[in-house]
């Protein structure tokens, strides 16, 4: 049996918190909970530590038999503050009057204390009831979201009421600062067609809702993605020792398949961030089902040599992704690859070929229509192009349909023509590679991790799921070349499988510090993920999926983002998205 969750938990600049154990329903019940109180010690703490000038001026204030509590003094301040100006008190009790005859110090502190609050990455969850057959959610839906407003404003309540009745006077702005959760789950506990080999991770709640007060800004401890994902031979339930109460589990609709992903609490932002990348799975996906991968986020009894890997587990037909618990993965991008590593093998075993690239479906004014992928390993320009695309939308295009923006699958359709599909409802893209402006134009439902740093990036809703999984038909197929001048035309086109073969396969760019890697370096495919890991299965179905490119007209080429050229940044996309466009219009 899982053992007993904490009400809360305060670990690396994050405070997690059962909104239902901590529920406060006014200014005074939080001035009084457990979480108010370790987070004034803990201010007061840091205050102390670095001997700021607010620290002595306050503390001298103070009598001194009440020093040695100086949380316990300030909350008594506060909480007479929430219902009685400072002059109203000073006739209550004289043993506030010393602190209270310097207000400055005390307003100082206020702010400082709230501030402090708000760069807490503040995460809170609420467990809904197991349900029956006749039950729905909708309910404790309703709740749950009614409760995370609530919280926030009731925040922004006391912060005001014992500001406003320090200094004596209403101020004449007021901002509506996010001041209570940064994100939410609600969670419940579903039954699943467990193995007996995961039999640990039985009782973990899956997340069924989550809340999101946008714009949202993360700062992880990593900032690029290092090496690659290593298959291991063989699975033992030692390897995946955890504490159930630390743990929960997004269930991802990855494309067509379903994955549990199980992530220790430390890794919460980058794990509830997924909310922007893949659709959470539905509640018939998981009753009594068995999911087609199943991922560990942050294991600290892993005893593999590298820090990420999988196993193919044939007996219960499906993949496991292990990540070991690290600082150094602390970054999104292995949230989002390993899934899509597990996805890619998982559609070689069915007939499908992987891609890593973007595609989108265009209809321009003129009438004229295309699927369009464009393959390229990370900082290629393929969504950088697809950006420009969106860019040049009102004057030349009437409709864009986004298909998958870095990873997706090719397939026949019944007619045997080619059809893409993809993988993700969101894109996690560089900000410097974007439109300038497009981060502040979505800036109401973006995540943005670490955009002071090099490689800051957006995570960003950008297609629906049914678009991903329609299945639409495909035109054009491109090599995204970052690297190469422009010497003739921006579009190459290759006139046999096996000239495309060889430049797809040799997946060439010029790095652009997504990932450790630096130069000119070569990618099998452009797709680490998978590709390599089952590269003769791979290799039979690209040279497939390319003859039969040729044999039914699609054309296939490479096009030159220049994305890696100095100057180009912005230019190369632009003026590859209009060859492409009059490319369209040509053929």
């Amino acid at each position: 049996m899982p053992g007993k969750r904490k009400p809360y938990v305060i670990t690396r600049g994050k405070i997690i918190f059962d909104i239902s154990g901590n529920y406060c329903d006014s200014p005074a019940s939080l001035l009084r909970s457990d979480i108010f109180m370790e987070i004034l010690t803990h201010f007061i703490e840091r205050l102390s530590l670095k001997e700021t000038t607010i620290y002595g001026r306050i503390k001298s204030n103070i009598p001194p038999k009440k020093q040695a509590n100086m949380s316990g003094f300030i909350a008594g301040l506060f909480r007479l503050l929430v219902s009685h100006t400072a002059s109203e008190i000073a006739n209550l009790s004289n043993v506030y009057n010393k602190v209270l005859t310097e207000k400055n110090s005390i307003l100082e502190f206020i702010e400082e204390l709230y501030n402090y609050w708000r760069r807490l990455e503040r995460f809170l969850y609420m467990e809904a009831p197991k349900r029956s057959r006749y039950t729905t959610s909708s309910i404790h839906h309703s709740q749950f979201i009614k409760t995370n407003t609530e919280l926030k404003d009731l925040v922004l309540e006391t912060y005001r009421h014992v500001r406003e009745n320090l200094i004596g006077k209403n101020p004449r702005s007021y901002r509506q600062l996010p001041a209570g959760a940064n994100m939410g789950m609600l969670l419940e506990r579903i039954q699943w067609d467990c193995p007996e080999l995961y039999s640990r991770v039985r009782e973990i709640p899956f997340i069924r809702l989550t809340i999101m007060e946008s714009p949202l800004i993360l700062y992880p401890k990593a900032n690029t993605r290092k090496g690659s994902f290593e298959e291991i031979k063989k699975l033992t339930e030692d390897m995946i020792l955890l504490v159930n109460e630390q743990w929960f589990c997004y269930p991802a609709k990855v494309g067509p398949l379903t994955a549990f992903i199980y992530f220790h609490q430390d890794f919460i932002s980058q794990a509830l961030s997924l909310c922007n990348l893949f659709e959470l799975s539905d509640y018939e996906d998981i009753e009594d089902k068995r999911p087609d991968m199943i991922l560990f986020y942050g294991l600290k009894t892993v005893d593999i040599s590298a820090s990420t890997a999988f196993y193919e587990d044939k007996q219960n037909e499906m993949f496991v992704g292990l990540v070991q618990h690290s600082e150094d993965i602390d970054y999104f991008g292995y949230f989002k690859k390993l899934p899509l590593t597990l996805h890619n093998m998982t559609m070689l075993k069915r007939n499908r070929l992987p891609v890593h690239g973007a595609m989108v479906h265009l209809t321009l004014k003129d009438g004229s229509s295309a699927g369009i992928v464009i393959v390229g390993d990370s900082g290629a320009g393929k969504s950088e192009t697809l950006e420009a695309l969106r860019t040049l939308a009102e004057d030349y295009i009437r409709d864009i349909t986004i298909v998958f923006d870095d990873m997706g699958s090719l397939a026949l359709n019944d007619d045997g023509a080619l059809v893409g599909y993809g993988t993700e409802i969101g894109a996690f893209v560089r900000l410097d590679d974007l439109h300038p402006g497009y981060a502040y134009e979505e800036i109401d439902r973006s995540i943005f991790m670490n955009p002071d740093k090099i490689n800051a990036r957006l995570i960003i809703p950008v297609t629906t799921y049914n678009y991903i999984t329609k299945g639409f038909g495909i035109n054009i197929v491109l090599y995204a070349n970052n690297f190469a001048e422009v010497d003739g035309n921006v579009i190459e086109l290759f006139t046999n499988a096996s000239a495309a073969l060889d430049v797809f396969r040799s997946g060439a760019r010029v790095a652009k510090g997504t990932t450790d890697e630096t130069g000119i370096v070569n990618t099998y495919f452009a797709n680490p993920f998978g590709a390599p890991q089952r590269r003769d299965t791979h290799e039979e179905m690209a040279a497939f999926y390319f003859n039969k490119m040729f044999a039914t007209g699609v054309k296939v080429g490479q096009i030159r983002t220049r994305l890696a050229i100095k100057g180009y940044a912005q230019e190369g996309p632009k003026e590859a998205a209009m060859e492409l466009l009059k490319f369209i219009k040509k053929t």
